[in-house]
């Protein structure tokens, strides 16, 4: 045989395998279907008159009656990738329903994120504890809205709901659309994605220049906050309906628990969440007023150096440029499906459980536990912000002040051309830092490593000529090599620092005290020779609300409110609680 003939021969040999290969794949995955009982167009009435459309899986030929694994969202993605996550759970023993929000795919009720959730859920929970391949104990987990769903289902307990694992959940009026009462402009877009249509309108949301040169265009024209989807040029009911809610009044209170409502919450509950997740605040809130309201209850947090997604899949190596701790990143989906079988099954309970919360120590490559969040910690770095020079900033010392000094700083709100308080940690590791925004307060260098462990706290001490401002305050680490790694921040309106319910104004020219504590959650390992930097700032930006400090609906107000600049004293008896394990 000469060779061209052997190459021939070869050549049919491999065309053959080839197409027997792809013969036996798609005959495994036929099979593979037909283990699965599909119901792909349930609707489920709420009590109400509602709708609520949902997709189910069993295990084919499976008449047992088994634990439920509920995902409810408003997010109607592809029908394969929803389908495959709930046959995950049949894999699993269970079986596997998805149910959307009213409105969504098949329901042909008005979407409304949020406001029916409360209601829809335990309706959702109470169909399926009725039928007959229902065991009677209903189990949920997801992220995000999903996240949120489940603490929704919490505001009014069903007795077949029996644990629940969200990850960075969002607490709407805490997270998204606004933080610490002030509107957050890249929230704005969401609204489109979710409520364009009845499943997503990825066409809308993928249009990053025309929601990025809208923040822009705002900023730049200098009219009411009110008026940016005029500026866009479509109407968006949804954020109109939220702008008249800048208090955490009764419309953001009955979406989810709030307050007494926590000591009625009974279930297990495991949550993930990240230290550079956005809405962070929101997802701790609810594990912090659990402890508070309901001690006996169960809970466990599993928190690492992730972002909102990176979170949902257990942690990416690379994330906003810095390269986390490999023993960071875990299976999420394993760990999850491990707390299922240890609620429902009477499993072990999943090894990475340590205490009640596991979070992973950046810059030391290693997890640690504690019992609560405030045995976390073993001390405070107690940092007054004060105004002597140390080389480039101004010195934070370990000691209050004898005389009352203050920094003052002056904020033209006219002025398009310069912004405040670039507080957003990306890249989470800066060469530099732009020492002309605000004021920068730096400690003495660490004689000794210790772990900056939970989230900061302080007061500021200041004054305006004006009712209102809103506030800004970052936290970097400075290493030795002379590098800015973002720890933490905290923006709020100073007008609901005392009550988020009830806005206060403050009286113009009159010292008062801004104190606060809801900033981002963190771990990280700080080595000897390290220190500590604090900016503190007020906030003008693209990117949120402008405050213009009249006092009026921040919503109303516009570039002719800046007529006389921001004027405000720091005083040298601010200060911030840095919580540390030595």
């Amino acid at each position: 045989m000469n060779n061209k003939s052997l190459f021939l021969l070869l050549s049919l040999f491999f065309a053959v395998s080839q197409l027997f290969a792809q013969q036996t794949k798609a005959l495994k995955s036929a099979n593979t279907e037909t283990d699965y009982d599909i119901q792909d167009s349930v609707s489920i009435t709420t009590r109400d008159g509602g709708i609520l459309s949902a997709m189910i899986a069993h295990k084919k030929n499976d008449n047992n009656t088994k634990p439920v694994i509920l995902q409810y969202t408003i997010y109607v993605r592809d029908k394969g990738r929803d389908l495959k996550s709930i046959k995950e759970s049949v894999d699993k023993g269970y079986t596997g329903i998805i149910v959307y929000s009213r409105g969504k795919r098949f329901s042909p009720d008005e979407i409304n994120p949020y406001e029916n959730e409360v209601n829809d859920v335990y309706d959702a929970i109470d169909w399926i504890s009725k039928q007959k391949w229902c065991n009677g104990k209903v189990a949920m987990y997801g992220g995000s809205y999903n996240g949120f769903t489940q603490w929704a289902a919490c505001k009014k307990m069903h007795p077949a709901l029996k644990t629940i694992v969200p990850a960075v959940a969002n607490r709407p009026g805490m997270g998204l659309p606004m933080e610490n009462n002030i509107f957050i402009n890249p929230n704005y877009e969401w609204a489109f994605y979710v409520g364009n249509n009845k499943y997503l309108d990825t066409v809308t949301n993928n249009n990053r220049p025309r929601f990025r040169g809208l923040k822009f265009r705002w900023w730049e024209s200098g009219t009411a906050y009110r008026k940016l989807d005029s500026i866009d040029g479509e109407p968006n009911r949804w954020f109109q309906k939220w702008i008249n809610h800048p208090s955490f009044d009764e419309y953001w209170q009955k979406m989810a628990p709030y307050k007494t409502d926590f000591a009625q919450i009974n279930i297990p509950v495991l949550a993930f969440d990240g230290y550079y997740n956005d809405s962070q605040n929101s997802g701790l809130y609810y594990l912090k007023e659990l402890q508070k309201y309901s001690p006996k209850t169960p809970f466990y947090l599993i928190i690492g150096p992730y972002g909102h997604f990176g979170t949902q899949v257990g942690g990416e190596a690379v994330l906003n440029d810095y390269k986390v701790d490999p023993v960071s990143l875990i299976d999420i989906k394993k760990i999850t499906y491990e707390w299922f079988d240890y609620i429902l099954k009477n499993g072990p309970k999943p090894e990475i459980l340590k205490d009640k919360i596991n979070y992973e120590v950046m810059g030391a490559n290693e997890w640690k536990s504690a019992s609560s969040f405030e045995k976390m910690h073993n001390d405070f770095l107690t940092l007054y912000l004060t105004t002597p020079k140390s080389d480039d900033f101004h010195k934070a010392d370990n000691k209050k002040p004898k005389k009352e000094e203050f920094l003052i700083q002056e904020v033209d709100f006219a002025n398009r051309e310069i912004s405040n308080n670039n507080y957003y940690p990306s890249p989470i590791i800066q060469k530099e830092v732009n020492k002309n925004d605000g004021y920068f307060f730096i400690s003495e260098p660490l004689t000794q490593p210790l772990i900056v462990n939970g989230s900061f706290l302080g007061e500021i001490k200041c004054s305006i000529n004006k009712k209102d401002f809103d506030l800004g305050v970052t936290l970097y680490e400075v290493t030795p090599n002379g590098e800015y790694f973002h720890l933490s921040y905290y923006i709020g309106r100073a007008s609901y620092a005392k009550d988020i319910e009830k806005r206060q104004l403050l009286q113009p020219d009159k010292i008062e005290a801004i104190t606060f504590s809801n900033t981002h959650f963190v771990s990280k390992k700080l080595h000897k020779g390290s220190r500590l930097l604090i900016a503190v700032n007020v906030n003008k930006n693209a990117f949120s609300q402008l405050n213009y400090g009249t006092g009026k609906d921040v919503s109303d107000e516009t570039i002719l409110d800046a007529k006389e600049p921001l004027q405000i004293k720091w005083y040298n008896d601010s200060f911030v609680k840095i919580p540390v394990l030595k």
